[in-house]
């Protein structure tokens, strides 16, 4: 495992934050303590006496600020626990990510461990000096302040984190980043199309296969390394597998073409560059950022919640996403190097593909639910308005494919209306016509 992956994994992890402001204030009190010991004698008889503090009054101070540092600590991490159970019931299990991953919490909790720390290590210290001036119990009382401020900033984060329609915000931004940072220009060549020709003088090569050394979801792919290591044992290497997929430990993962046979590599070196972790991430994954919300909206239209206007606020937001990606979006399957030589090729995720796995569970728990149906039509129709021929035909195939899920015949004269006027400004924006049984 090279550094890099490493580093990504110790800094999204939870821990990371408050473990490193911890440290932050053991050194804090070193350098406070020879302030103390060193700096304010010398100085104590220009100093302001409010920053001086009597021992016995500092050893109170500190009992205080500890207990009370240690209450907001509670509190903070019993409304953690009430968020990640609303979260799970109402939301998705899939989106604790999006609240545990927030920097606003970690910092929250990481101050915390600064402001306890700090305060006990130097109430520690405080048995062991004479001084009748100190200047830390002015500077712990300052730290506690500072640890008041994050206790109120954390409760309006994670009030503002239970409202579901800033949760669905945040997911969508989340996810417009994605999809940026996805399609954004790389330092390594991409191709939507090569010579087959050279493919097939390529795979008469030798040939290998790369297995995965562990089960799990395949998180990421550090793309510009792994084309390093190919260029470095002269490969050509093709992906048996997408971001997001799970993979079983055995499994082949890349199949790859040597020229030269004779010379040695080791083809499990390329397993440091991938990440295969217990869950997906959205990290490197469109997909499964997008199916957070999808998760939500039909969470939402389930009968136990009853809430269709959370399910097409989702819907639009979901819509919106489709749109920004069919604008950016290419299907990507060649990888070359700087002298413009293939080494590797993995095979994309459709368009369409996206537009199935976005839409086609509304399609079975939805179909009863006119509003729900509507808001679909109505996002296809805005993806397709605002894009050209390829996008229009797969969203018109994938629109009647939710249009024939919905019994026209059993409907109310206002709803068949209302739906009607829905899919015929879709097939218009997709240069389609149709028609539907009229109730009786």
């Amino acid at each position: 495992m090279n550094r890099e992956k490493i580093w990504v994994k110790v800094r999204d992890s939870f821990w990371f934050l408050p473990t490193l402001y911890s440290f932050i204030s053991i050194i804090s009190v070193i350098l406070i303590s020879i302030v103390d010991l060193w700096i304010v004698p010398q100085v104590q008889e220009s100093m302001p006496k409010i920053f001086l503090t009597e021992k016995s009054v500092a050893t109170t101070l500190y009992g205080s600020l500890i207990t009370s540092i240690l209450t907001m600590t509670t509190i903070s991490f019993s409304t953690i626990m009430v968020v990640l159970t609303t979260y799970s019931t109402q939301f998705s299990p899939r989106t604790l990510q999006d609240f545990m991953k927030s920097r606003v919490t970690q910092h929250v909790l990481g101050v915390y461990s600064f402001g306890f720390i700090f305060a006990l290590v130097n109430l520690l210290l405080l048995g062991g000096t004479q001084k009748k001036g100190l200047v830390s119990p002015f500077l712990t009382v300052v730290v506690s302040i500072i640890c008041l401020g994050f206790f109120i900033l954390f409760i309006h984060h994670s009030s503002r984190f239970l409202q579901v329609n800033n949760l669905i915000g945040d997911i969508r931004q989340t996810t417009s980043k994605v999809i940026a940072n996805t399609f954004k220009e790389k330092s390594y060549n991409e191709s939507t199309e090569w010579d087959e020709k050279d493919l097939d003088s390529l795979k008469q090569n030798s040939q290998g296969i790369i297995f995965a050394d562990k089960s799990g979801y395949l998180q990421g792919m550090q793309m510009g390394l792994f084309i390093q290591w190919a260029v470095k044992n002269d490969l050509f290497i093709e992906a048996n597998t997408l971001i997001g997929d799970y993979i079983q430990k055995g499994m082949p993962l890349f199949y790859y073409w040597k020229k030269d046979a004779s010379e040695e590599i080791k083809p499990q070196e390329a397993l440091q560059y991938i990440i295969v972790g217990n869950e997906r991430t959205d990290i490197q994954d469109i997909e499964f950022s997008i199916q957070k919300l999808v998760e939500i909206s039909v969470k939402a239209i389930s009968p136990s919640i009853n809430d269709p206007h959370t399910a097409v606020n989702c819907i639009n937001r979901i819509g919106s996403l489709l749109a920004e990606l069919g604008s950016v979006y290419e299907p990507i399957r060649y990888y070359a190097d700087d002298n413009n030589d293939l080494r590797m090729k993995i095979e994309p995720r459709e368009f369409h593909d996206y537009l199935y796995t976005s839409f086609y569970q509304m399609r079975i728990y939805g179909s009863h639910d006119f509003s729900v149906m509507n808001g679909v039509i109505e996002a296809l129709y805005k993806i397709s308005v605002v894009h050209d021929e390829n996008i229009k035909e797969d969203v018109w195939r994938f629109g009647r494919y939710m249009m024939k899920a919905v019994d026209t015949k059993s409907m109310d004269q206002l709803d068949f209306e209302y739906f009607d006027k829905q899919a015929q400004k879709l097939a218009s924006a997709c240069n389609k016509t149709v028609q539907f049984p009229r109730p009786y």
